[in-house]
């Protein structure tokens, strides 16, 4: 197709962490079919500080159309200088906007892709009714009630939503948005850091005892919908039965999601139920690859996930993984052939499980076989690319 007739996209990125979403839409702006379409990336420079993380990755996708673009500040709690330089920015910001407007007019947007986060929501359907473009408002949460009045307003008024499993793309239609606007694009991972050979040896000597431990992990931020308290009284029934179990939970608070220390109600859990000597809290760890590569079992029984990426990263280092069947979960760890999943809240079904797993070792290896090469084979950037692509044709169309 000619440079001419290719189709112009714009991604919006005005949050300055690389969080799972930004990932996700790294993704997609690196593979998508540069035959058909013209990738361009309006990324935040930040508040003047160092460098944004997301703008230093998104900067090292090759052949994208890279925008810098000073957005107006958000909402959150800043220090005095932040205060200081959001303000110079809100002052700036009409003229900003005007500059980027110009710039989707100039180069022919035709569709405007940003998340559920209120800014790039905001944005993305503003300019495209400016420059009468299409939007689109990628949503990676469960939507409902408690989202902000400009998320709702963005994602209402988009020209279509992509949800990242059915669940979500449900809840987005549940309130109020039509079926034939919505659209599923299931997430993935690149797995090239994820090789299940890595040597996790020494974090079995340091966490996990001899390799006859049975030694289970829960990787996510800590608080309590991602289910690591009724992990831990599960674990206290499988203790009764296998004495040597021991559980790593790797990650750190979300104070924003949970108020309080979760950690801190979790280790007086760990306390109470007698489990001290099996359970160790990591914190946050940057060799997650080798933690998982030194494990037997991956545990997270989070309530209404709306995806968990991180299903897909164990199933990548070959691991079965032990989850709760509702919420996105099902769509991405299917019952019996990658895991065990349990209705949620029920300590006793969860406990059964890791037990069905501990004293089975030829289920673990097979679920981790074909965890693996699911993700391979289907959870992969190429996919969810092209199942983008088809999602923009029929926007277009319409």
């Amino acid at each position: 197709m000619p440079p001419g007739d290719r189709i112009n996209v714009l991604f919006v990125q005005s949050q300055m962490a690389l969080g799972a979403d930004t990932l996700i839409h790294a993704h997609l702006m690196r593979h998508l079919d540069r035959s058909r379409f013209n990738v361009h990336v309006a990324c935040t420079v930040g508040d003047g500080g160092p460098t944004p993380p997301s703008l230093a990755a998104i900067s090292k996708i090759p052949d994208i159309r890279l925008r810098p673009t000073h957005f107006v500040p958000g909402l959150s709690q800043r220090d005095l200088s932040g205060i200081a330089r959001g303000m110079r920015a809100s002052l700036n910001f009409p003229v900003e906007f005007m500059d980027l407007l110009r710039y989707v007019r100039r180069e022919r947007i035709q569709i405007i892709h940003g998340t559920e986060k209120p800014r790039d929501g905001l944005y993305a359907v503003t300019l495209a009714r400016l420059a009468r473009a299409k939007s689109v408002v990628h949503v990676h949460v469960k939507w409902s009630d408690e989202y902000t009045a400009p998320a709702k307003w963005a994602v209402r008024h988009a020209s279509a939503a992509f949800g990242i499993t059915r669940y979500v793309s449900s809840t987005v239609i549940g309130m109020g948005k039509p079926p034939e606007r919505v659209h599923t694009i299931l997430n993935c991972l690149d797995a090239g850091r994820w090789d299940p050979a890595i040597d996790g040896s020494g974090i079995r000597r340091e966490y996990g005892g001899d390799t006859e431990t049975p030694l289970l992990v829960s990787v996510s931020r800590l608080f309590s919908w991602k289910g690591q308290r009724e992990l831990v009284r599960a674990l206290a029934l499988v203790k009764k039965e296998i004495p040597k179990v021991r559980l790593l939970i790797v990650g750190d608070d979300d104070p924003y999601v949970h108020g309080g220390s979760f950690t801190r109600e979790l280790k007086e859990l760990v306390q109470t139920l007698g489990l001290s000597q099996v359970v160790t809290f990591t914190g946050p760890r940057s060799d997650v690859p080798q933690i998982m590569a030194a494990s037997d079992i991956y545990a997270m029984p989070s309530y209404e996930e709306p995806f968990g990426v991180v299903f897909l990263e164990a199933m990548a280092m070959k691991l079965p993984v032990i989850a709760v069947g509702n919420g996105g979960t099902p769509e991405v760890v299917e019952h019996g052939r990658a895991g065990l999943l349990s209705p949620p809240w029920d300590v006793e079904a969860l406990a059964a499980n890791i037990l069905t797993l501990i004293k089975d070792p030829e289920r673990r290896r097979s679920m981790g076989e074909y965890g693996r090469r699911r993700v391979l084979e289907y959870f992969t950037p190429e996919r969810a690319a092209r199942d983008t692509e088809r999602a923009y044709s029929s926007l277009l169309a319409s």
